[in-house]
């Protein structure tokens, strides 16, 4: 018997996100706070770990800090197309809050744009082939990390 955990790439993404500040201080960037005094203001993160989850963020490419003052020093953080991605997470989370653990959604998101007429942003992971919800047709796993491989 192997006492080496199963290949996983959620476990490998949550060595990233997987941590609450972590997808709180994602939220407040993609709400577009980008200065560290409001992002620490609007998670409560206390600021040692603000500092080491920005760092984490920064390492792995999903931020960029940019700096917007040299005395004193300050920077602001910005999400990388790799931070918008991951993004993406929050919206399925909220999502799932906004349908079994809210009275009401707190936030809700616009979307559309200039050619589609703007509505409120209902986000669903769908398969990209036969466009079916996912969760309907999840079966049969494959690869190095699958059950029984």
């Amino acid at each position: 018997m192997s006492l080496s955990p199963r290949p996983c790439s959620i476990a490998r993404s949550l060595d990233v996100l997987g941590e609450r500040w972590t997808l709180l201080v994602l939220r407040e960037l993609t709400f577009g706070v980008h200065r560290f005094d409001g992002i620490a203001r609007a998670t409560g993160a206390p600021r040692d770990v603000l500092t080491k989850r920005l760092r984490t963020l920064e390492d792995s490419g999903l931020v960029l800090r940019r700096p917007y003052s040299e005395r004193p020093p300050r920077s602001e953080y910005h999400l990388t197309g790799l931070g918008r991605e991951a993004s993406e997470v929050l919206l399925l989370l909220m999502a799932f809050g906004d349908r079994h653990l809210s009275e009401e959604p707190p936030v809700v998101w616009s979307h559309g744009g200039a050619e589609n007429p703007e509505h409120d942003l209902e986000p669903v992971l769908l398969c990209r082939v036969c466009g079916r919800p996912a969760a309907e047709g999840m079966h049969a796993p494959t690869g190095p990390g699958a059950p029984g491989q």
